[in-house]
């Protein structure tokens, strides 16, 4: 049985988070160009209605961030809440409904958004607001943020913020943030994978070089086959498995968990001489696992060609690179040139330093919040595939919890929905993540 609070009961002192979800997709914070100004001064609005005062920081005017504090009783560390209001964008999706116009349906709040990360930012204000109207603020005190520019990486947004106002997040230790507390169905058995490390960025260019000449002629070998040649092997063969402690400690609790035979396999992916056939025996659901035991580049934009008579001499790759704790640029660039080869020219264009070694301080903490509200729930860490803002807050000495918990049906398809057509989050598991974040509130020590 998971515990939900509803609207009527402890949550009446506080917005309902899926009205105030439905207000914030409204807002189109399409990033690029962004302009989260209206969706920020909204919140302010909100905040200010409660008696609470905020500040905007801004880069550009239209992209503000705004800090609001509730101050606690002894001056201890603050926890932080944040999470960003832009959203990628919907050209060239078909929705089934319009993804600003944030409709309820078959139990879902839709929009762009919804999930990535407009829920998640309207529980944290919910329970920050719930925090202040019922005098349950810790002793350190409360701090919400909401940002901008999380999506084209964040020099408008949480970058600006720690970079240029490094005073107005002064004294924080802790974070709850995105990605992690989203249920996870394996095996019968519901966890929360609750984040606490994650990859880092590393956009790479790929210049692919050959003979140019006229497109009327018979033509072979040139650029344009070498640049399908690397794209196969790109596809085709995988870089070297590596298992970090953080990977290492969500495997084997997962495979704690678990039914013997369903862990051996799970465990089976920490050796490298039987990570290949566990993988296969996992199939589609180990696709997540894998992202957080090897370090990834996928193409994702071509350049090339300026005449269609004419056969270009020089095609350009972007890659998007995600490197695991640990390793640097050079890493990722000596096992690409295993895969394509050494002809191919590669230059990292951005690479942002990740967080350090995750501080545990606080997760049995909200592992207790996860099972007060869902008894059968499994707690576990998670190293994130991917990268968000803790990255930028990580140099303050600011460690994040991805924690915006959604308990969610074993059939909800949550891998494909963030990022693309029909984004959507169940109206019940908003109201829990509320709930959850409120707990956390509570429990935070300072």
């Amino acid at each position: 049985m998971i515990a939900v609070a509803s609207s009527t009961d402890s949550m009446s002192s506080a917005p309902d988070p899926v009205e105030l979800l439905r207000d914030l997709l409204r807002f189109d914070t399409t990033n690029p160009p962004g302009k989260e100004r209206a969706c920020v001064e909204h919140v302010q609005g909100l905040l200010s209605a409660a008696g609470i005062e905020s500040e905007l920081y801004a880069r550009e005017p239209e992209r503000p961030n705004l800090v609001a504090r509730l101050p606690g009783s002894n001056g201890q560390s603050p926890l932080l809440l944040y999470g960003h209001v832009d959203v990628v964008p919907t050209a060239g999706q078909q929705w089934t409904h319009p993804p600003f116009s944030a409709e309820i349906a078959d139990g879902m709040v839709w929009g762009r958004g919804a999930l990535d990360m407009k829920s998640g930012v309207a529980m944290m204000i919910t329970a920050f607001l719930r925090a202040k109207a019922e005098s349950r603020v810790p002793p350190g005190g409360v701090v919400l943020a909401v940002l901008s520019d999380e999506e084209a990486g964040g020099d408008f947004g949480a970058k600006f913020l720690a970079q240029e106002h490094p005073d107005a997040l002064a004294g924080i230790r802790h974070a709850l943030g995105e990605v992690g507390g989203v249920s996870l169905h394996v095996a019968g058995r519901r966890f929360y994978p609750i984040q606490v490390a994650e990859k880092r960025m590393c956009t790479i260019k790929a210049t692919v070089r050959g003979p140019a000449g006229h497109a009327a002629r018979p033509f072979r070998g040139g650029a344009m086959a070498r640049l399908a040649a690397m794209l196969r092997a790109l596809d085709r063969k995988r870089t070297p498995p590596h298992v970090t402690a953080t990977a290492r400690a969500a495997i084997e609790a997962m495979a704690a968990a678990l039914p013997a035979p369903k862990a051996a396999v799970l465990r089976a992916l920490l050796d490298t001489r039987t990570h290949g056939t566990a993988l296969r025996l996992i199939g589609e659901q180990g696709r997540p696992l894998e992202g957080t035991l090897r370090n990834t580049a996928n193409a994702t934009i071509v350049r090339g060609g300026s005449a269609v008579n004419v056969i270009p001499s020089e095609i350009e790759v972007e890659l998007d690179g995600r490197l695991l704790p640990g390793f640097g640029p050079d890493d990722l660039l000596a096992e690409l040139r295993a895969i394509i080869g050494p002809d191919i020219e590669l230059e990292v264009l951005r690479h942002d330093e990740g967080p350090a070694d995750p501080d545990m301080t606080f997760f049995d903490d909200l592992a207790a919040v996860i099972r007060e509200l869902d008894p059968e729930g499994v707690p576990i860490p998670m190293l994130l595939p991917a990268v968000t803002d803790a990255r930028h807050l990580s140099p303050l000495g600011i460690q994040t919890y991805g924690f915006m918990p959604l308990s969610v049906p074993d059939d909800f398809p949550l891998a494909g929905l963030p990022h693309a057509a029909d984004e959507r989050v169940p109206v019940d598991a908003l109201r829990f993540g509320a709930e959850a974040i409120f707990r956390a509130i509570e429990r935070y020590p300072g």
